[in-house]
C-alpha cells in the first residue's frame, strides 16, 4: 500500500520547489489542517486566498475574520475566488472530485497540490521537528513551541490545535511563522501522510489503534524513523513504540529505560508537577498523560540545546491549546471542560485526568463518523468501561454525520447499552440539545462536566450552549 498518497486526481506539479510560487489558493480554508498552512504561507509573504463552504451561509464566520486580519482573502465556495492569476490550488483529502470548484481548477489549468504536500515542501525549507504520535500531537507541538519561544529561538510551528496565548490576541492560534531556525509539526498518521516528511528530529508520543488497524500503523511508522534524518525520539512506556528506538538514547517514559524520564508525579487542582532526576517540574495542566507529552517536548528541547532549567521555568507559564482539557467554568455547583478526545485512549485519559480533582465526573460524548465508530467499538466499549468510576457517569448523543453516502449500520446507543451492561452509568440522549436538562437537577456540588467530541465544527459552540443552559 502507498500511504500518504491523496484520494484526489491531483494535477502534477510543473515545479516541485512549491514555495518557489507567490499566490495560493486553499479550497476548505477554515479546516483546521488547512487553515494552518494558510497563515504559514501568509506570515511569510505570500498572497494567500480560500474558500469554504462554512462561508456559503449569510451569518458572520469567526474563522473568516480570523483569516481575513492575516491579510488571507476568503470566498464562498462558489468559484468566485478562482483565477488565473493563481499559482498554486490547495487542497486536502476531504475535498472530494466532485467538489464544483476542484473541477473548476482543473479545468482553468491551475496546478493543484494536496495538503500534505504543501506541509512537506515548508518543512523542505526549515529544520523541522516532526511530532507523531497517535493521541497527544497538539498538545506537544504547542509544549515544545513555548518552551523554544520562551528560550528565544523564534520557532515556527503548524498544529492542528489553537495555542491560548495567540487566541488572546485574535488569532487562530494554530500556526506561526518565526524568524528562527526551527519548525514544529504536527504530522498526521490517519492520512498515512506522515510518510511524507524527513525531519531532523521526530517523535512518536504512541500507536494506538485509531483509523487504521495497527499492523498499517506499524508500516506507517517504520517509514517515519526511516525518513528521520538525526534523531528519533520515543516513548519507552509503550512497547509498541519502543520497537523504533535507536541510536543515542534521548528517549522520554515512566520506566528506567528512558533518559528523561519523569518521575513522582503528582496532580493537585489542575496542575501537575513531577521530576527529571533533580529538576522540579510544574505545568498548569491536568492528566498524567500530559506529563508524557512534556516528557517528549523536553527531550526534544534539550537536544537541540536549551539547558534544562530554562525548560522548567518556560513549563511554569505554559497556557495550554484549545478544546484540550480546557476549563471553561469554575463556580460553586460544578467545573465544566471541553476536550477533543475522540478515540478510546483520549477519551479515558481526559476521564482519568478529571478524577483527580473531583469525586463525580459526568462524561459527554459524541463519537464521530459512522465508520470510525463501527472500527473502534470495541476499543470504545473497553476503554470508557475500565475508566469511569462507579459513580461516575457517561452520556453520549448520537453519531456526527458529515453528509454524503455512508452506512449508517451502528448508533451510539450500541457503545452505552454495552457500557451499561458492564455496570456502569450510561446513557444515550441521541439530541445533545436535551443534554443539560438531563443532567441539570442531578449535578452534585464540586462535579466535573466533561464535553467530548471532534470533527464536528459546531463543537465549538457547543460547551457554551451547555453552559448557558446549565447556569
Amino acid at each position: 500500500m502507498l500511504y500518504g498518497q491523496p484520494k484526489n486526481n491531483i494535477l502534477t506539479m510543473k515545479n516541485q520547489n512549491i514555495l518557489s510560487y507567490n499566490s495560493f489558493f486553499f479550497i476548505g480554508v477554515a479546516g483546521v489542517g488547512m487553515s494552518a498552512i494558510a497563515q504559514y504561507l501568509a506570515n511569510i509573504g505570500k498572497t494567500v486566498s480560500g474558500s469554504d463552504r462554512v462561508f456559503n451561509a449569510d451569518n458572520e464566520n469567526i474563522t473568516k475574520k480570523q483569516l481575513e486580519v492575516e491579510n488571507i482573502k476568503c470566498f464562498k465556495q462558489d468559484g468566485s475566488g478562482l483565477s488565473p492569476d493563481i499559482d498554486i490550488v490547495v487542497v486536502s483529502t476531504a475535498i472530494e472530485n466532485k467538489v464544483a470548484e476542484f473541477k473548476q481548477a482543473k479545468e482553468m489549468g491551475l496546478q493543484t497540490v494536496h495538503r500534505a504536500k504543501m506541509l512537506q515542501a515548508i518543512t523542505e525549507s526549515k529544520k523541522t521537528v516532526a511530532i507523531s504520535g497517535t493521541s497527544g500531537k497538539s498538545t506537544t507541538v504547542a509544549m515544545l513551541y513555548h518552551i523554544l519561544e520562551q528560550a528565544n529561538m523564534s520557532p515556527s510551528f503548524i498544529s492542528g490545535a489553537g495555542l491560548v496565548a495567540l487566541q488572546k490576541n485574535g488569532k487562530i492560534g494554530n500556526a506561526f511563522a518565526g524568524a528562527g531556525e526551527w519548525l514544529i509539526i504536527e504530522a498526521d498518521e490517519s492520512d498515512g501522510s506522515l510518510v511524507n516528511y524527513k525531519p531532523e528530529i521526530g517523535v512518536i508520543l504512541n500507536i494506538d489503534k485509531d483509523h487504521k488497524t495497527l499492523s498499517e500503523l506499524y508500516e506507517i511508522f517504520k517509514i517515519f524513523k526511516n525518513n528521520t534524518k538525526d534523531k528519533l525520539i520515543v516513548n519507552t512506556k509503550q512497547e509498541e513504540v519502543l520497537k523504533y528506538a535507536s541510536g543515542e538514547n534521548y528517549n522520554f517514559g515512566t520506566n528506567n529505560l528512558a533518559k528523561y524520564c519523569g518521575t513522582h508525579f503528582k496532580q493537585i487542582g489542575f496542575k501537575i508537577s513531577f521530576k527529571i532526576k533533580n529538576i522540579d517540574f510544574e505545568i498548569p495542566t491536568i492528566g498524567k498523560h500530559n506529563m508524557e507529552n512534556a516528557l517528549s517536548a523536553i527531550a526534544v528541547a534539550n537536544y537541540i540545546g536549551v539547558d534544562m532549567h530554562t525548560i522548567s521555568r518556560a513549563l511554569i507559564n505554559y497556557e495550554g491549546i484549545y478544546r484540550r482539557l480546557q476549563v471553561l467554568e469554575e463556580n460553586q455547583k460544578f467545573i465544566l471542560i471541553d476536550d477533543y478526545a475522540h478515540n478510546p485512549a483520549k477519551i479515558s485519559a481526559a476521564i482519568t485526568a478529571c478524577q483527580s480533582i473531583s469525586k463525580r465526573v459526568v462524561a459527554w460524548f459524541q463519537p464521530h463518523g459512522f465508520t470510525p465508530t463501527l472500527f473502534l467499538k470495541n476499543e470504545f466499549i473497553v476503554e470508557i468501561t475500565k475508566s469511569l468510576r462507579a459513580n461516575d457517569h457517561i452520556y453520549m448523543s448520537e453519531i456526527y454525520y458529515a453528509g454524503g453516502t455512508v452506512n449508517k449500520n451502528i448508533s451510539a446507543n450500541d457503545l452505552i447499552r454495552e457500557i451499561k451492561n458492564n455496570g456502569k452509568n450510561a446513557f444515550f440522549v441521541e439530541n445533545r440539545d436535551l443534554f443539560p436538562d438531563k443532567i441539570k437537577n442531578t449535578l452534585q456540588e464540586g462535579d466535573i462536566i466533561l464535553l467530548m467530541g471532534a470533527r464536528d465544527p459546531s463543537l465549538e459552540n457547543y460547551a457554551n450552549q451547555v453552559l448557558e443552559l446549565l447556569k
